[in-house]
């Protein structure tokens, strides 16, 4: 056998690399197995990023930090004997930032609802799931995959249980020539047990139609007019011609 060929067989199949490689192997998949767990909420649910997804962003991120620790290895060792030793912080900094800007793509805003965000936040959370099994805290890398992904499941039962005041969004179309008063909207949804947030209010001029655009809060939970009652009677109030009701999400 040549000798160079001898040589790289030595620097990339020794014994120690092996070894390094099997510990690397063992991160992914432990952390494979942890992007599964929080991801299969998210695909029980119908979202578009489901236990792949988080499970190859929790591998991937683990795989990137893992071998930031292993320098020694890398390139069959000659990354040391160049005299260039990497900043595995550096790293962990890069994860952030590229799966800050994947959980980004999920958020969609219309009108007044915002849906992903759960999606972005556990997305981002996957990928920090990945850099602690990297770093070697698998335990607490464990205890963060499973309040990940209790609390997608079972939070939202908790906010149904505790005081909360639920939103909605409203969209007006009056008829031409129709001129809204901020003042009657607001005491008609007082009288339907809702409160106009102000800072949501927009008013828009559409073919010689005004469009008013805002989100009324109830009271108190359960004190407010159903969406069909609210259709039934938005139907018959003066002035209006198309109208728009959906619950206001974030």
């Amino acid at each position: 056998m040549p000798p160079i060929i001898d040589e790289l067989i030595q620097r990339y199949w020794s014994a120690s690399e092996i070894v390094t490689n099997l510990l690397v192997f063992t991160n992914i998949f432990g952390a494979l197995l942890l992007g599964l767990l929080v991801g299969y909420e998210r695909t029980y649910h119908g979202r578009a990023a489901g236990m792949r997804t988080y499970g190859i962003v929790c591998m991937a991120s683990c795989a990137l930090t893992v071998i930031a620790g292993y320098p020694q290895f890398w390139f069959g060792g000659q990354v040391l004997n160049s005299g260039t030793i990497p900043d595995p912080t550096r790293v962990v900094q890069g994860i952030v930032t590229g799966v800050g800007f994947l959980g980004a793509g999920v958020i969609m805003k219309d009108g007044f609802n915002i849906s992903g965000l759960t999606t972005a936040a556990s997305i981002w959370a996957s990928s920090a799931i990945g850099v602690m099994v990297g770093v070697g805290f698998y335990a607490a890398a464990i205890l963060l995959s499973i309040l990940s992904a209790a609390l997608m499941m079972w939070a939202a039962r908790l906010e149904l249980w505790l005081p909360t005041r639920p939103a909605i969004a409203l969209m007006l179309r009056f008829k031409p020539g129709f001129k809204a008063q901020q003042e009657t909207l607001v005491r008609v949804a007082r009288e339907r047990g809702y409160e106009v947030a102000l800072g949501s209010i927009s008013v828009r001029h559409v073919g010689g139609r005004q469009e008013w655009r805002y989100v009324a809060i109830e009271f108190k939970s359960g004190g407010g007019t159903s969406l069909t009652q609210l259709a039934s009677e938005l139907e018959l109030f003066e002035g209006v011609e198309e109208f728009e009701l959906s619950h206001a999400r974030n």
